[in-house]
């Protein structure tokens, strides 16, 4: 969310950062809806106003035995009486106007976010590692390949469950799985300090317009909704029918599930005000999430890189806006590690101004090399988002020698995607008999496992 203030004050710097993201200039239709505001609002104080003086002179007209003066006033009085629900209504619509202009337009890249329009203009920053040896004779498969193959991976009982986008996973490619998950959260917990959080995974709009996935990606997103009764949710509640019979109330309750960790950790710390001297907070959880992919018709419709339901481990964190880029480039490491102890092969790229996200002022994405594809895919992606989500969530902080509170800055990044993770040691790990070794780091949390192979 963009403080309107900070625009007036420089609406060229709002635009020139809206061009970086390839997008038209909005500070003037920002502004006006902006003096519309304060003309609504300024409309009804002038209103309140006068009405307040106006009943005050009632009592002097009526104390100077006035009754014609007194009888205006008292009219004038009614007048505005009346028309103060409509200046009420104009002031909260002229207010709703431009929040909801402002909830829609991105944040403005930071200064040392690279130039371009997309993918293509990214810019590497590191390498780690190399790509896996195979034997001149053999052709790395894709994950799903193996995955079939070996028994342990099926797309199509999925699909007769839940449609496309969907997968079970069977006995030792399971346990990788979670395997893999319990590898993360312990690495980041006991090495990189991070909080274990294990969040609901079910949020209210609040959350999800705090973390600015509403309203703009609204399409992006599931909904669950329950409908209640007054056995349910509302006691002894009932609405009475017009003969005067008793109705059961009935209404509903609306969730939407995360399509991210971030959405949850980062809403804990809304509509609060935070020491600083405990800055920063970091937390990390891993939990399901779920996406539409509205926009991914045609693409990765094989396998399990771009699935409705999947696991990831996120990190948070919430810190003043002196640490936040400090922290952006620790939290990118804590992922990169994760790669590291895998001795998978990735590449870390900063993202152009015109590839970010929604929230992002700026951003490392990290690619991990799939030998099946013969290519980097994203694995995790770390943003700084500055205080645009705090705004939002109107999560603030304050030293412990201020008078006065400023927003926190947020961060989050994957730490990192599971299944993606799953689908990189499948195709790094593989042999020419299709089975799949475990790497080191996982083996104590695969039973003595360090072999997967086809299922009987």
């Amino acid at each position: 969310m963009h403080d309107i203030r900070s625009l007036r004050d420089d609406p060229a710097a709002f635009d020139a950062g809206l061009a970086r993201r390839g997008l038209e200039p909005r500070a003037a239709e920002l502004l006006a809806l902006d003096d519309a505001r304060k003309a609504a609002i300024a409309a009804l104080q002038q209103a309140q106003e006068r009405r307040n003086a106006a009943s005050k002179e009632i009592g002097a007209a009526v104390a100077r035995k006035d009754p014609g003066a007194a009888d205006a006033l008292k009219a004038e009085v009614g007048a505005i009486k009346q028309a103060m629900p409509a200046l009420e209504a104009a002031s909260s619509a002229a207010q709703a106007a431009l929040d909801l202009e402002l909830a829609a337009i991105p944040n403005i890249p930071a200064t040392d976010a690279p130039e371009g329009r997309d993918e293509n203009d990214n810019v590497e920053v590191r390498r780690h590692g190399e790509p896996p040896r195979f034997a001149n004779s053999f052709k790395p498969k894709e994950h799903f390949e193996l995955g079939e193959a070996l028994g342990l991976m099926d797309f199509e009982t999925a699909a007769k469950l839940s449609g496309a986008r969907f997968v079970i996973l069977k006995g030792a490619l399971a346990r990788l799985e979670r395997a893999l998950m319990q590898f993360m959260l312990d690495l980041h917990t006991t090495e990189h300090g991070y909080t274990e959080i294990n969040p609901p995974v079910l949020v209210r709009d609040e959350a999800m317009f705090g973390t600015a996935q509403l309203p703009k990606f609204r399409g992006d997103q599931f909904r669950a909704i329950r409908q209640l009764d007054y056995n349910e949710g509302f006691g002894s509640a009932v609405a009475e029918s017009n003969t005067g019979g008793a109705q059961p109330f009935q209404s509903t309750k609306e969730f939407w599930l995360i399509p991210t960790a971030e959405v949850a950790m980062t809403n804990m710390v809304r509509e609060q005000i935070l020491d600083e001297r405990k800055l920063p907070l970091r937390f990390t959880a891993g939990t399901l999430c779920f996406r539409a992919e509205a926009g991914a018709a045609g693409r990765d419709t094989r396998g399990m890189i771009r699935q409705h339901q999947f696991e990831k481990v996120e990190l948070v964190s919430i810190t003043t806006p002196e640490q936040a880029a400090e922290e952006h480039e620790r939290m990118t490491a804590c992922a990169e590690e994760v790669l590291k102890r895998l001795g998978l092969h990735f590449r870390t790229v900063a993202l152009c101004a015109g590839d970010m996200g929604f929230s992002a002022r700026k951003t490392y994405d990290i690619e991990v090399w799939l030998p099946g594809q013969n290519r980097f895919r994203e694995i995790s992606s770390c943003s700084v988002c500055g205080d645009f989500q705090a705004r939002r969530m109107n999560a603030r902080s304050k030293a412990a020698d201020a008078k006065a509170t400023r927003f926190v800055h947020t961060l989050n990044g994957s730490g990192v995607a599971v299944g993606r993770a799953l689908v990189a040691v499948m195709e790094n790990y593989q042999t020419p008999d299709g089975s799949i070794e475990v790497p080191e780091a996982l083996r104590a949390y695969m039973g003595g496992i360090d072999r997967i192979v086809k299922a009987n």
